[in-house]
């Protein structure tokens, strides 16, 4: 509970720093997603919100992760060809994917932050980083 009043005290001030205005959509949409802890997608959001606050449309959290997402509040992650799932951590990190049911579960390990980058991808770029996804087929899938 303390951790994610803390994160959404973290985002308050990323918001007020990028001069973005703190509404109640938006905490509202944010709050969803920080409790979600399986990278939604939009309409996972919305469904996730939309008892409590009927008036927000789900057009209404398709552009405010957008708008998250192009202040740098928020990062994308689109496992093979899924919709666009949302991340509240937008620290360099990478991620496991499962191909069946389409989890997705941070992945925490330094080694992977300092993988070499071929000259092929930096020559004439402007390299702004990398992510490494793991595919594979989770524990519970192999159950069924």
């Amino acid at each position: 509970m303390q951790e994610s009043k803390a994160k959404l005290n973290e985002f308050i001030q990323k918001c007020n720093a990028k001069g973005l205005r703190v509404t109640p959509q938006r905490l509202t949409i944010y709050e969803a997603l920080l409790k979600a802890h399986s990278h939604p997608n939009a309409e996972e959001i919305y469904q996730i919100i939309h008892e409590a606050h009927p008036t927000i449309s789900l057009a209404t959290v398709y552009k405010t992760l957008d708008t998250f997402e192009k202040k740098g509040l928020v990062s994308s992650v689109t496992p093979i060809r899924d919709s666009i799932r949302y991340d509240p951590i937008t620290t360099p990190h990478h991620h496991m994917i499962c191909v069946r049911c389409k989890k997705i579960v941070d992945i925490f390990d330094e080694r992977l932050n300092d993988l070499p980058v071929p000259d092929s991808v930096t020559r004439g770029n402007i390299f702004l980083g990398y992510s490494v996804d793991f595919y594979v087929i989770c524990e519970e899938c192999q159950k069924k």
